[in-house]
């Protein structure tokens, strides 16, 4: 499968969170996405070193801006589920806008065609590192890493593209 590229729709899919009074939500990407500009970054896993001390930081560091730019939404995505994400948002004590959405199965992450098999390092299919300006389901910029790799898609990378 062809990984997602600009101009392509933003496929729906379910994805989990806990909300602000502690609940677990199930939420479709869409409902997030329709009719606004969000940012859909995703990270192979979380609590490891590049995703936690460069990659998700950036994001809460620069959450303001990208609001100021029309952003509605920035949500992180990862395989991985949604107790240890939530466990991982609270490492974050600073992040006011940057929601983190866990994708379990890998179910969405496959329809985005960015699945990355890091089974040789006993992690299993997870996610590649990349991140997507979105306006209105439509993909605007897509900044795809490979491997491991940070290099194209981090938050300054998104502020570029608006």
């Amino acid at each position: 499968m062809a990984p997602i590229a600009v101009g392509d729709s933003l496929p729906d899919g379910t994805l989990a969170y806990f909300d602000e009074q502690d609940q677990l939500q199930n939420v479709s990407i869409h409902s997030l996405a329709a009719g606004k500009k969000i940012v859909l970054f995703g990270v192979p896993g979380a609590f490891t070193p590049t995703c936690s001390t460069k990659h998700v930081p950036g994001f809460v560091e620069k959450a303001d801006e990208l609001k100021s730019k029309g952003v509605s939404e920035i949500l992180c995505l990862s395989v991985n589920d949604p107790f240890v994400m939530k466990a991982w948002a609270k490492t974050y004590p600073e992040n006011k806008h940057v929601k983190f959405l866990a994708d379990g199965s890998g179910t969405y992450t496959h329809a985005l065609g960015l699945e990355l098999d890091l089974s040789e390092k006993g992690l299993g299919t997870r996610s590649r590192r990349f991140s997507l300006l979105v306006e209105d389901l439509k993909v605007k910029a897509a900044n795809l890493e490979s491997g491991g790799d940070f290099t194209v898609s981090s938050a300054d990378d998104i502020l570029k593209a608006l």
